[in-house]
């Protein structure tokens, strides 16, 4: 059974995207990924999925939401949470079912960056930043850490990046 990981930002847009759609492709049915926003601009960046496109990651289904999708009854229980911005990881996060192991991955926020030849650029480095990250963690014995080891672990990646 897969792992469930869920990845925040503040607005689901841009980098939170990335890192669903990274979570879902590199981590071939070991990881369902999902993500969403304290506060989802409810469109996701074209450039984005521009990005996503150029390497071939799949990006059907992408979707800018809110967090409180997933503190509902019914949502999927999450094992491991990623906020790749500030903002999020200094909001009040809601309470969790299951405690899931959380880390702070912080990545520029490139959804902003002009003229945009340079946010294209922005965009190519914030996607090369979570994927070297992504692949560091997926490269973990998810299956048979502690909460606590994959914590460490995933800390200690976002420092080593």
């Amino acid at each position: 059974m897969p792992k469930n990981a869920l990845v925040l930002c503040t607005g689901n847009s841009a980098r939170s995207i990335l890192g669903e759609m990274l979570f879902n492709h590199l981590g071939q049915g070991r990881i369902k990924a999902y993500s969403a926003g304290s506060k989802p601009g409810g469109v996701v960046n074209p450039v984005a999925i521009e990005t996503l496109q150029k390497h071939g990651i799949p990006c059907e289904g992408a979707r800018s939401k809110s967090w409180d999708e997933f503190g509902r009854p019914d949502a999927p229980q999450i094992d491991f949470i990623f906020t790749v911005c500030s903002n999020a990881a200094n909001e009040p996060c809601p309470i969790w079912p299951g405690h899931p192991a959380t880390a702070h991955w912080a990545i520029p926020d490139p959804a902003y960056v002009e003229p945009m030849d340079a946010r294209r650029v922005a965009f190519e480095e914030a996607y090369q930043s979570l994927r070297k990250r992504i692949s560091a963690f997926l490269a973990l014995p998810l299956e048979t850490l502690s909460r606590d080891k994959i914590v460490a672990a995933a800390r200690r990646i976002h420092e080593e990046a």
